[in-house]
């Protein structure tokens, strides 16, 4: 499976983004998807997860209350929408793809990393 990730960008402090992330070249419908994210200088930091069915969410306490994760298996998305960025937010954004159908929330969850998309907060 190769997820592509879309969305990133430069935005002001307090204001929205949204990240798309298409699977191809296999089925990502019966796993879990989630959002990772690695800041300058940092380690590569769990952001957001969803389990196969969408029922399950888990989200970091950093982005919990702004950041909502939701997926469309139909068109083998997932989604992040991010609001109330803040400067810490900024970092490259990825999507991943889980070994099982629960909400991926560590690395060693992980089956297959896009290729991310970087998220600039800055006035």
């Amino acid at each position: 499976v190769q997820l592509q990730a879309s969305g990133g960008g430069l935005v002001q402090p307090g204001g929205s983004l949204r990240l798309s992330c298409v699977a191809s070249g296999g089925t990502s419908s019966s796993y879990g998807m989630g959002w990772f994210r690695q800041a300058p200088g940092k380690e590569r930091e769990f952001v957001a997860a969803i389990s196969w069915s969408g029922g399950t969410t888990r989200y970091a306490d950093s982005v919990k209350g702004r950041f909502t994760i939701s997926r469309d298996n139909g068109n083998n998305a997932v989604y992040l929408q991010m609001n109330s960025l803040k400067p810490e937010d900024t970092a490259i954004y990825y999507c991943t793809k889980s070994r099982y159908y629960g909400p991926p929330t560590a690395v060693a969850l992980i089956a297959s990393w896009g290729r991310g998309t970087l998220v600039t907060v800055s006035s």
